[in-house]
Formats: structure tokens, sequence, C-alpha cells
């Protein structure tokens, strides 16, 4: 079984989870408390809880998989883009979340490749 704490793409996600919790999520009206809000903190978080999650499979192929649903969290970029175009997050905010965002997709794609290249490796050998 893996430990997810170690790899350094978990870490940038929780990172990013912190610093909508912190930075973003106070930033927007109370009347998205049940929208965007919610929406945003639960697309956040589902990234590293799905890396976590790939950590307890025992397989390659299935790491893998659970590791594509975690880049597949494309709501956090969306309601990012939400925010700046509604006027109730600030450009340095919006910046920062967005390279975050940037940030750990590259290393899921990174992380991916690296698995994929791996397995197909072990599995393409007579």
């Amino acid at each position: 079984m893996r430990d997810f704490k170690k790899y350094d793409v978990w870490e940038k996600s929780h990172e990013l989870v912190l610093y909508i919790y912190k930075n973003v999520l106070p930033e927007l009206p109370q009347e998205e408390k049940y929208g965007l809000s919610k929406q945003l903190s639960r697309a956040a978080y589902s990234i590293p809880l799905n890396i976590a999650e790939d950590c307890g499979r025992s397989s390659d192929k299935d790491f893998s998989h659970f590791l594509d649903m975690a880049l597949g969290s494309h709501e956090v970029e969306y309601c990012s883009i939400l925010a700046a175009d509604l006027c109730i997050l600030d450009t340095d905010k919006n910046e920062r979340l967005n390279s975050l965002i940037n940030e750990v997709k590259a290393m899921l794609i990174s992380l991916i490749k690296s698995i994929r290249k791996r397995f197909y490796n072990k599995t393409s050998k007579p």
C-alpha cells in the first residue's frame, strides 16, 4: 500500500484546498454559501481525496484510474473562472488559485504518465 502523504501531488493538492478554505471561501458572498462555496470546497477536496483513495489500491492500473478521476476535477477551475467573472474574487487571489490549479494538474499528468509507462512496460514484456 502506498502512503499518499509522500506524494508531492497530494501535498500540492492539499495546499490548494487550504488556500481555497483560507483565502477564497471567506471572500465569497454569504448568498453563495450553499452554491458556489459548497461546490468549490467539494470539488477542491475531491482531488486529494481521490489521490488518498488511489494509494489504497494495489495495482498501478487502479492507481492511475483514480489519478485520472482527480485530474478530472475541473470544477475547481471553472469555479475560479466564475468567481473572477462575477468580480467576487480579487485578481491576486484568483491568479494564485489558478497557479495552484495548474501546478496540481501538471503534477497529476506527470504522475499518471509515469505510472502508465511503468505499467505498460511490465505488461508488454514476454
